[in-house]
């Protein structure tokens, strides 16, 4: 007898815990004695309600008429992103000192760009001097990604800076610091999350112009309706 998973005791969706030990030739009446599964209520948000993570890195997320595939770390580093844009907008950047300053050592002319640029960088949050040849003394860095590996962010931002022209705007050179900031403070690829935060990020995204594109030009969210599935199903 061919197995029925429109009548599976298993409520739709991805991964269900007991579906690997399920035998297909079960017997139709132990399935007719379950009771009838009630299809699960959706809120209504524009990108749905998050149902599961898959490798660490995307959010799967149910909406009325589909599903999304979100990134996670692209959609969060767009989001750290445009909450720096937004306090350089409001007046400045808040600031938190760290309580054991961080020596970054590099080659000597990385650190010398970084002890140039250090006025600008002050302006964005992040307060370093120079430390000897070849190193820098990081003091402060902007409050909102205090969790960062200051480390990686430092020698990222030498490299970028190392590419400036003179005649690069300040503006879009200020910009171009903060997308830095935030791809080191970012949720990782390979980060588990919990449902909440998964729908905290969801929430954030729907409220904040411009998430659905990462910092880098590409989709930070990905969506099938279920009629796009039939599709591939050829029904």
């Amino acid at each position: 007898t061919s197995h029925d998973w429109r009548t599976s005791p298993f409520a739709p969706g991805l991964g269900e815990a007991g579906q690997s030990g399920l035998d297909l030739g079960a017997a139709p009446a132990v399935r007719a004695e379950m009771p009838p599964v009630e299809p699960e209520a959706v809120p209504d948000f524009p990108l749905g309600a998050a149902r599961a993570q898959l490798h660490g890195t995307y959010i799967v997320s149910q909406t009325r008429d589909g599903f999304l595939l979100v990134d996670q770390h692209a959609a969060h580093e767009r989001l750290v992103y445009e909450r720096l844009k937004a306090a350089r907008a409001a007046g400045g950047i808040a600031r938190q000192m760290l309580l054991i300053p961080a020596v970054i050592d590099l080659d000597e002319a990385a650190a010398a760009r970084l002890e140039a640029a250090a006025p600008d960088l002050e302006t964005l949050g992040l307060v370093l001097e120079g430390f000897g040849p070849g190193a820098v003394l990081v003091r402060e860095v902007p409050a909102a990604i205090a969790r960062a590996d200051i480390g990686a962010m430092v020698h990222d931002l030498a490299d970028h800076l190392a590419e400036w022209t003179g005649t690069a705007p300040l503006e879009a050179r200020g910009d171009y610091v903060l997308k830095t900031f935030a791809c080191h403070h970012s949720i990782r690829a390979g980060r588990s999350l919990r449902i909440e935060e998964m729908n905290a990020l969801l929430r954030e995204m729907e409220a904040t112009p411009g998430s659905g594109q990462c910092n880098h030009g590409r989709p930070t969210w990905i969506s099938l309706s279920l009629k796009d599935v039939e599709r591939l199903f050829g029904r």
